[in-house]
């Protein structure tokens, strides 16, 4: 599933960077921290890994 937002890409580029034990789990805030919780390693590797190019900035939250 390819990331909808470039803030989406960045949390989960945060999230991951986590998880890989390369920045601290104190230091997330907001989504990222939520994503760490709940997703696996591989879930964010996908997210994060989504090119950029034509996202938008930001997706308004439908619920």
């Amino acid at each position: 599933m390819p990331a909808k937002s470039k803030a989406q890409q960045k949390a989960a580029g945060a999230a991951l960077s986590a998880k890989r034990g390369e920045t601290a789990r104190k230091d997330l805030v907001g989504a990222s921290k939520e994503m760490f919780d709940s997703m696996t390693e591989a879930e964010l590797e996908e997210l994060a890994s989504t090119p950029h190019d034509g996202l938008p900035d930001r997706v308004e939250d439908d619920a």
